[in-house]
């Protein structure tokens, strides 16, 4: 099974960071992947300024990497999100990076393409 390491970058302004769910879904010219909650457990994920890694294991092989799927769901109380930016290292070594830079509000999907 195809194995991707992702990498979140939140931004360092005030309030950037969030306690919200984030997933991610991964989308190739092979197919797509499920949607995967970035989590670690008994860790504050998505802080300000941090740059966060999580394995995302995937069933069958998802081809080129064409856009990712963001997709931030409450927890507690409404929380926006700065997010700079998010790597793909793919199972071949290739690294893919997604620009994003501005802040997420509000219960959305986004679709972010490779820049």
């Amino acid at each position: 099974m195809p194995s991707y390491t992702v990498t979140v970058a939140t931004g360092s302004q005030w309030f950037a960071g969030t306690d919200d769910y984030v997933y991610l879904t991964l989308q190739g010219t092979a197919g797509c992947s499920e949607r995967h909650l970035l989590d670690k457990p008994f860790y504050n994920d998505f802080e300000r300024g941090a740059v966060d890694s999580y394995d995302v294991t995937v069933e069958d092989d998802l081809g080129e990497i064409q856009l990712i799927k963001i997709e931030k769901r409450k927890y507690w109380y409404q929380d926006d999100w700065y997010l700079k930016y998010i790597t793909v290292k793919t199972p071949v070594g290739d690294y893919l990076e997604f620009p994003c830079y501005r802040w997420i509000t509000d219960e959305k999907e986004i679709v972010l393409r490779d820049g």
